[in-house]
């Protein structure tokens, strides 16, 4: 697979703590050279990358991350602010407590919830799958199908693992054809986003593909 085919399915992610404005900038230059599907960001950077960017790429941020506890007026409130600052697309986490003591109908409501609180925008569903049992994550499917948002997403990246070939083909046969497929977290070479991609992945997150094209084009 040709890299900038990939390159077009990769939210360019930056969402480390200690991540610096300059830092940042860099990533957007990055994503508007190599033309990647977005930036992922932390949301106190939102306003300035919006303006930054000029419209060259878009703007994706994280809410209820990377843990998903937070309340879901909180949630909704963290987007509602992410969308006005300029935000794109908008990547929540589950509420993974309220799964598992199979409240699935609260974590319904809470996507709803932002669903309804940023319309326009892309909303990904982080439901953290290295936590999950099978039977969760095709439950999971079935709650995104039903909740209006845009994808379905493995993982954050902060947890114990990230994405699996095996999680992503769960993931896309029991999700609505309408609901993509996001593939996150330990994504580290074009091999490994290749099989993302032929697994069922639409979108891929990672920090490290743009640095191997780049490498590749140094060559």
């Amino acid at each position: 697979m040709d890299v900038n085919e990939i390159l077009k399915k990769c939210d360019h992610t930056l969402l480390k703590p200690e991540s610096t404005w300059e830092q940042i900038k860099e990533i957007i230059d990055d994503g508007i050279k190599y033309a990647t599907a977005s930036v992922c960001i932390p949301s106190s950077f939102v306003k300035r990358a919006k303006e930054y960017a000029k419209g060259r790429v878009k703007i994706c941020t994280v809410i209820g991350f990377p843990c998903g506890y937070e309340t879901s007026a909180a949630k909704v409130f963290q987007a509602r602010e992410a969308a006005a600052d300029g935000a794109d697309e908008i990547d929540m986490v589950i509420n993974i407590g309220a799964l598992k003591e199979g409240n699935s109908g609260y974590v319904l409501n809470e996507i709803k919830a932002v669903r309804n609180a940023v319309p326009g925008k892309t909303l990904k569903v982080i439901i953290e799958t290295c936590l999950l049992d099978e039977k969760e994550k095709i439950l999971m499917c079935s709650v995104v199908n039903e909740s209006g948002a845009d994808y379905i997403k493995t993982s954050t990246g902060f947890s114990k693992a990230g994405a699996t070939v095996e999680d992503v083909r769960l993931l896309r046969k029991y999700s609505s054809p309408g609901v993509g497929v996001k593939a996150a977290g330990g994504i580290s070479s074009l091999s490994d986003a290749e099989e993302m991609i032929k697994a069922g992945a639409d979108r891929l997150g990672t920090s490290r593909i743009v640095k191997l094209a780049k490498e590749q084009c140094q060559k």
